[in-house]
């Protein structure tokens, strides 16, 4: 080839044998050393997004306070009833035997003993409650002359709350802790007055050997008040049961006052 030829073929890259792109292995291509140019990608706009609608936080509402209305004082009264507290007739109407299971609520549940009547926190209490609480004294039979009933107590639990009647004016149920030391089933008349007739009598003061907790001729003469000549007086049928319960060395407590 003339010099002339070879220096203007190699001057305008030639046609020849063509020679290996050394980065990319490939044909180096036509022209003058041509490269692929990547250019800027197309321009997005993110979709449009909607936010999430919110609902407010709803206001608290207070609740309504409470009212002694007479469904309301019914449905202390049958709540009491259902819980083992004998109140009479549930009409809704706070009576003298409504007294006495109020009064025993107080006491099992460590409130101040009294014979009062109803109030709101009361109310709410034991409207609130589903079960009775734990016992918080020993086993036993447990006689509270304020509210004029009787307790019993067995493995922990209150089992029983039922009317009584203790010592009237001028006679005495003393007051104290003793311990049941001699049973006598069915009828028997008392040793002190006679044609007073005591069922399934329990005795329990060594010291005043003719005290005794016992059933009576007729439940009229288990009064809401103290009206004994000095035994405590207990309403039949559920002295028979508590009879059958009660072993010789059982815990009995008397306490308060009419």
């Amino acid at each position: 080839m003339p010099i002339l030829e070879a220096i203007e073929e190699s001057l305008s890259g030639g046609h020849g044998a063509g020679t290996k792109d050394a980065c990319h292995g490939g044909d180096a291509g036509h022209g003058m050393g041509s490269t692929e140019r990547i250019g800027n990608p197309p321009a997005t706009t993110p979709p449009a997004t909607t936010p999430p609608a919110t609902t407010p936080p709803a206001k608290p509402t207070k609740p309504k306070p409470l009212k002694l209305t007479k469904t309301v004082l019914k449905s202390v009264e049958k709540k009491l009833d259902h819980l083992g507290l004998p109140t009479g007739t549930v009409d809704g109407t706070i009576s003298t035997r409504t007294h006495q299971a109020l009064c025993a609520w107080r006491d099992i549940s460590g409130l101040t003993l009294n014979r009062k009547g109803l109030d709101v926190p009361l109310a709410t209490s034991i409207l609130g409650t589903t079960k009775l609480p734990k016992a918080d004294r020993p086993d036993g039979i447990y006689v509270d002359k304020t509210c004029q009933v009787l307790i019993q107590v067995v493995k922990g639990k209150y089992k029983r709350i039922v009317w009584v009647s203790t010592a009237a004016a001028g006679y005495n149920t003393p007051n104290g802790t003793g311990h049941v030391w001699k049973k006598i089933s069915g009828w028997h008349e008392s040793s002190l007055y006679k044609d007073a007739y005591m069922y399934d009598a329990m005795y329990f003061r060594t010291d005043r050997p003719a005290i005794a907790l016992h059933g009576s001729v007729t439940n009229d003469l288990v009064h809401t008040y103290p009206n004994s000549h000095g035994c405590v007086r207990v309403w039949r049928p559920t002295v028979a049961s508590i009879f059958a319960e009660t072993k010789v060395g059982t815990l009995v407590k008397v306490y308060g006052k009419y």
